[in-house]
């Protein structure tokens, strides 16, 4: 949440700044502002309530002349401290309008700061956490220890803060060099030919460098236009983590869609396939980082999933394979909720902590707790070099690149994939499967890209029924085995892109409340068994289906080719490959996500940005 960028260079900064905003816009949308040094002492701020386009707005009616200068900050908000107004629109700025600030996270000893400030005589102008640190700096440089001395004044307000959050700081006397840090919230490095960038996602600055550098913990970068210097809050170096970006600018443009939504979908696919590419050597399952001995995995007894939102429901899927291939038991838990029932961990415990943006802030504080209570960790991520993957023993990456739509969709077929990887690695560890047997499954996943291609070339007829659809105020979803958690999804989505009412249900609990819902020409949605693989499933859903038809609802039943009992049965119906059971929900989600995306654009709404919602959630 929040996107934050930095431009030390020769070119003007304003542009630059803009369009990186533009591309991080995913990170949050309740406003957006700039602050620009022109070089020769003056700071000039621009900055709007709601979307970027209004700071658009705002910046042609006051002349883009205005906001010259090679040096500059801008910042995409979600709101935490202080309601989505101008006022608590970043940047933030000093009384002598000399500083200026971004930040993403939350300053948790904000409160007795600004008592502190304020009974020193310093006026807010905001309702945010984020102004006491522009005001500490201000007071730092103009008459502390470290008086005159931006960077020294800047490490010395670092140093009292607490919480979770990136800062940015730019001064009107030293244009030029910009300041900024990390504690629990990301910050990238971008090393260009002549020019620098921090920000929140290598996406700020992929069209210019693909050259970049990952903060840890604690971490504090000065950037000029030629250099970069990376120490601890102390000011001790440390050097940070150098990597290349693998993908380029058209990767992170919508290519000729409408949405990036619909253009992440159509990648499915691909994304699987780079998921799963270079995990089978030799016949054996080998992960990207594995900090852990063939013994370490020996010795796991038992395992945990931890994640949020739509990462919950990739591991509540997985909890079926890994189960079924290591004997071992499995639970998956809200990350939110993880530490504070006090789970029993120990040094057989496996917890494998899945996060898109390995900075989600509950899913981090999870694997914490489950350090501390010695266990192994096993991060699924999909972003190089994050905070997740840094404290984890092993990391397998998803590969699936940029997903700038805020509603999850390739990385979550990603995150299956991944999982399924490490079920079979643990399987091979285990002794559970033969060389041959992880092998089999292995080619079985390798054939799901192609049936997912299949799906997204037959998916107007769903299109089609999404649009019809489009007025209802409530759908439900019903799933049986691994088809539970796809219905989970399939409510999910539709909540977050349309603003439906939706509720995802085990088939079998229906007959225990849920079927007081059902009531004349309510659609149902209806994630279907294979008729051959799961035979006893399959007759129950059918039972299912009949159940609720008989009470007026509508069944739109998503089921294989030849399955006829669901055919004969259902108001409408969509087609999908056959595919082996445990692998099923990698093809039955891809309709539950373009219904929800058609539905959505039906009603008129953004499918890219949701409202209240942004793609990485660092604060708890």
């Amino acid at each position: 949440m929040c996107g934050i960028v930095g431009y030390v260079g020769a070119r003007p900064a304003l542009g630059i700044v803009v369009d990186a905003l533009r591309r991080m816009e995913y990170r949050g949308y309740d406003s957006a502002g700039v602050a620009i040094l022109d070089g020769d002492g003056g700071l000039a701020v621009e900055k709007k309530a709601g979307r970027l386009e209004n700071l658009d707005k705002q910046i042609a009616e006051v002349g883009a002349e205005t906001l010259r200068g090679s040096t500059g900050i801008g910042h995409t908000r979600w709101a935490t401290h202080g309601q989505p107004t101008d006022r608590n629109a970043h940047p933030h700025v000093s009384a002598d309008g000399r500083l200026a600030v971004v930040h993403n996270g939350i300053i948790e000893n904000y409160s007795p700061l600004r008592v502190e400030l304020e009974n020193a005589g310093v006026e807010f102008s905001s309702d945010t956490d984020t102004e006491t640190a522009v005001h500490l700096l201000e007071r730092e440089y103009a008459s502390g220890e470290h008086a005159g001395d931006f960077v020294a004044s800047a490490y010395a307000t670092l140093r009292r803060l607490e919480g979770a959050f990136t800062l940015v700081f730019t001064h009107a006397d030293h244009p030029g060099t910009i300041v900024a840090a990390r504690r629990s919230t990301p910050l990238v490095v971008g090393v260009g030919d002549g020019e620098m960038f921090v920000a929140s996602d290598v996406t700020a600055f992929i069209e210019h460098t693909r050259d970049a550098v990952e903060l840890g913990q604690d971490e504090v970068v000065v950037i000029t236009a030629d250099s970069y210097s990376i120490t601890d809050f102390d000011g001790a170096a440390t050097g940070g983590t150098p990597f290349h970006i693998d993908w380029d600018l058209a990767a992170a443009e919508k290519g000729g869609y409408d949405y990036f939504m619909l253009k992440e979908i159509a990648e499915q696919p691909e994304a699987l396939e780079s998921t799963m590419s270079g995990h089978l050597q030799d016949g054996r399952i080998v992960l990207d980082e594995q900090r852990l001995s063939d013994q370490d995995l020996r010795d796991v007894d038992k395992v945990f999933v931890v994640a949020c939102g739509t990462a919950y429901h990739a591991g509540l899927i997985a909890k079926y394979a890994i189960e079924h291939w290591t004997r071992l038991p499995v639970e998956v838990e809200l990350a939110s909720e993880f530490r504070y029932r006090d789970p029993v961990l120990g040094r057989s415990t496996l917890v494998v902590a899945i996060s898109q943006s390995g900075e989600t802030a509950d899913t981090l504080e999870a694997v914490r707790h489950a350090k501390d209570q010695k266990a192994r960790v096993l991060a699924i991520c999909n972003t190089n070099g994050a905070q997740i993957p840094r404290e984890s023993d092993a990391v397998l990456y998803t590969h699936a690149g940029p997903e700038i739509g805020v509603a999850s969709t390739k990385c979550f077929l990603a995150q299956i994939a991944a999982a399924y990887l490490v079920g079979l690695a643990l399987a091979q560890a285990l002794g559970t499967k033969y060389q041959d047997e992880v092998v089999r499954e292995f080619t079985e996943l390798e054939q799901i890209p192609a049936a997912v291609q299949t799906v997204l070339e037959q998916m107007e007829p769903v299109r089609e029924l999404a649009r019809s659809f489009a007025s209802s105020d409530t759908v439900l979803f019903l799933g049986r085995h691994v088809g539970y958690p796809v219905a989970l999804e399939g409510a999910l989505k539709l909540k977050e892109l349309a603003y439906i009412h939706a509720e995802g249900f085990a088939a079998g609990e229906l007959k225990h409340g849920p079927i007081a819902l059902i009531e004349d020409g309510l659609p149902v949605i209806i994630v279907m068994p294979s008729p051959t693989g799961r035979a006893l499933l399959h007759s129950k859903m059918v039972s299912n289906i009949r159940e609720i038809q008989a009470r007026g609802a509508t069944t739109i039943v998503i089921a294989e080719p030849d399955d006829e009992a669901a055919a004969a049965i259902a108001d409408h119906l969509i087609p999908i490959p056959a595919t082996p059971t445990l692998l099923q929900p990698l093809v039955s989600t891809v309709p539950l996500q373009v219904f929800a995306a058609t539905v959505a654009q039906s009603r008129g709404y953004d499918v890219d940005k949701p409202r209240n919602l942004a793609k990485s959630v660092t604060v708890e």
